[in-house]
């Protein structure tokens, strides 16, 4: 994992070190065991977690199937959006695919930041909009590229996940069956 420091900088910005050792100091360690969730559907998120190690997978059911929306690796933050901002029953399964150790702060803490860092509003923006730039890139590439291009930049960005996580769930982040993105892969192996 970065430094706290270094990730809280490149998702909230400039911030000084006394700002950045206050947000520190709301988080709290915690484990979760593999196959354990961080979130199911009905609950309320209170929390939002930076991942130190381990794997989580973001998912829903669709039809009776489960539709893989993310895949959230060491260096991210993972909460609830819908829940958590919004204080709605969660609509996501979030399980850990391998043991995860997070670094945590809970809705409590969260909302009182606003009150001792004067500019957390300004800070929650620009990361709510970070996210967003994330979820425009991920929308367009949906859209603008077939199949194999989206495999491709998925594998240059996620090279390791491919042998850390079952494939369907990267077929399934893709927006492609498990039959398609095994063909694609059978091709670009035998590429290489």
């Amino acid at each position: 994992m970065k430094e706290f420091k270094e990730i809280i900088k490149e998702n909230f910005g400039a911030l000084t070190n006394e700002e950045i050792e206050i947000i520190h100091s709301y988080f709290y360690e915690e484990k979760i065991s593999k196959n354990n969730f961080f979130m199911q559907p009905g609950k309320y998120c209170n929390k939002l977690s930076l991942i130190k190690s381990g794997i989580f997978r973001i998912y829903r059911l669709a039809d009776g199937k489960e539709i893989t929306q993310w895949i959230s690796v060491p260096n991210y933050f993972i909460t609830e959006i819908h829940s958590f901002f919004f204080d709605q029953p969660s609509r996501l399964h979030i399980q850990a695919l391998t043991d995860v150790e997070l670094l945590t702060i809970d809705k409590k803490n969260y909302l009182q930041l606003s009150k001792e860092l004067p500019k957390w509003k300004e800070i929650e923006t620009q990361f709510i909009a970070k996210c967003f730039a994330m979820l425009e890139d991920r929308v367009f590439s949906h859209l603008s590229m077939n199949a194999e291009e989206r495999y491709n930049l998925y594998f240059e960005q996620n090279r390791e996940l491919f042998n850390q996580v079952p494939l369907q769930y990267i077929a399934s982040v893709l927006g492609m069956s498990a039959e398609t993105f095994s063909r694609i892969r059978k091709r670009q192996i035998e590429n290489s």
